[in-house]
């Protein structure tokens, strides 16, 4: 810092900064001001973009497009398995299926799961799996065999109903294979972290078509930081994850038919009124999941504990059927305004506890879809009861803000929420102002009420064994 006249500090001459590596122009515009006055221009940083990372860059994302479409593959033809289906969705196939088949299903996905788990974490203690704590730590290496296991059990429990996100068995596998490819190349570490946080990102964008959410997700939430060498191979890692993807996975929207909805007066001052509020609930929601990991079951209990909570699930879904698996099929009801007042309400309630109850079972899996389908059932239950007294928007318009701003203040990535839904749905375009009231409010309440997010809040103290 250079010090004025008075005495005051000023930050340096932006002018002075040097770019590193060099440009191949030199000479400076007529103006003499320097292209690294734009902070995020100013250099690659402690990860040096390379030829050999690029090439590593280009190799992530196709292992994270190919595994995205196995996990894919595992978790569809499970659940049409489980529930003999063959199209449609698994809500309507849980709802065909007796009350019995339900809960037998659920018994034996907890018995398999809690023994299978039990024994992997046996066979391979200390081996890391977890990314996000990796990527913000040393980077560290991720254990490629102990994420492969922990990805399909969690994939397997989930086709066959379990209330937890399909998204972390991609993600995973999306850097575990960064961090074997970084060793391969003898990258450094710093190119090995960077390099897992795009494979991360690349696996939520392969299994959910969503390129550009998975670069912020990479860039946003792995990273904390939005500049030119963590933004190129971001996109570049999760565009071709998904394209890779489209081998298996359809190349339309997660939630294809949603209307373009429009924006409407009413829905704008109901999402700076629901924003603050939804806000203090993903704070609460955040907490819960922290409380559970932390007092998850371990050791021989582990064992047990995911047949009893899986059980528990199955019997609440004698009433609501909707709550098997992510909650993928419960969003796009609210989304397309198909469920009424009666069913989107206590929906809102029950799916964050249920998944909650199967994370402290010790099961390994994701939230991203959990809360989504959280904040759309939310917001269309707000919505429909806000309509009544001023109408003028859709359920499904409350939906989708209710869930960009679930998302943004669950995950405190504002930017990647709403980038996320505008490619989930394809039909919020029209919504993108109240969309972005609520989610800049609903943000800023969680980041002061309590600034967790839903993945800081399943940091463990220890590993102890787990995979995440």
């Amino acid at each position: 810092m250079s010090t004025g006249a008075a005495g005051t500090s000023r930050p340096p001459d932006p002018a002075r900064r040097v770019r590193v590596p060099p440009p191949l122009i030199r000479r400076r515009l007529p103006s003499g001001r320097g292209a690294t006055e734009q902070p995020n221009a100013t250099g690659d940083g402690d990860a040096a973009l390379t030829p050999v990372f690029w090439v590593m860059v280009a190799a992530t994302g196709v292992a994270a497009g190919l595994f995205g479409d196995l996990m894919m593959l595992i978790l569809f033809s499970v659940q049409h398995l489980a529930f003999g289906y063959h199209a449609g969705s698994l809500e309507a196939a849980v709802s065909r299926a007796s009350d019995v088949r339900r809960v037998v299903v659920l018994l034996v996905a907890g018995a398999f799961g809690g023994a299978a788990w039990y024994l992997l974490r046996r066979f391979t203690p200390g081996e890391r799996t977890e990314i996000d704590d990796v990527v913000w730590g040393e980077g560290e290496r991720l254990s490629f065999r102990r994420s492969l296991g922990t990805s399909v059990i969690s994939e397997v429990v989930i086709g066959m109903g379990a209330s937890i996100g399909r998204e972390n068995a991609p993600k995973l596998m999306g850097g575990a294979s960064a961090s074997l490819l970084a060793g391969w190349a003898g990258l450094s570490p710093a190119q090995r972290r960077l390099l897992m946080a795009c494979g991360g990102g690349a696996g939520l964008a392969a299994v959910y078509n969503v390129p550009l959410g998975g670069a912020l997700f990479t860039a946003e939430i792995m990273m904390g930081t939005i500049t030119l060498p963590v933004a190129l191979p971001a996109l570049a890692c999760s565009g071709i994850a998904t394209a890779t993807a489209w081998l298996y996975l359809p190349r339309h929207a997660t939630y294809p038919g949603v209307p373009s909805f429009r924006f409407t007066v009413p829905l704008l001052v109901w999402a700076l009124l629901a924003g603050p509020l939804i806000g203090l609930i993903a704070s609460g929601y955040i907490r819960l999941i922290g409380w559970v990991t932390h007092h998850a079951a371990t050791g021989r209990a582990a064992l047990f504990a995911p047949a009893a909570a899986f059980g528990i699930l199955g019997l609440i879904g004698f009433a609501y059927p909707q709550l098997f698996g992510n909650g993928k099929d419960m969003a796009a009801d609210a989304f397309l305004g198909t469920a009424g007042l009666a069913v989107l309400l206590p929906l809102s309630a029950l799916k964050p506890l249920v998944t909650a109850l199967c994370l402290g079972s010790g099961a390994s899996g994701g939230l991203f879809t959990p809360t989504l389908s959280t904040g759309a059932v939310l917001g269309g239950a707000a919505g429909i009861a806000w309509s009544l007294a001023w109408p003028g928007s859709p359920a499904g318009a409350y939906a989708v803000v209710g869930a960009a701003a679930m998302l943004g203040a669950a995950m405190q990535a504002p930017l990647t929420g709403l980038a996320l839904m505008l490619e989930l749905t394809s039909g919020g375009f029209g919504l993108m102002i109240p969309m972005v009231a609520a989610t800049v409010t609903a943000t800023m309440v969680a980041r002061q009420v309590d600034g967790y997010s839903i993945y800081t809040a399943r940091l463990r103290t220890s590993e102890a064994g787990y995979g995440c």
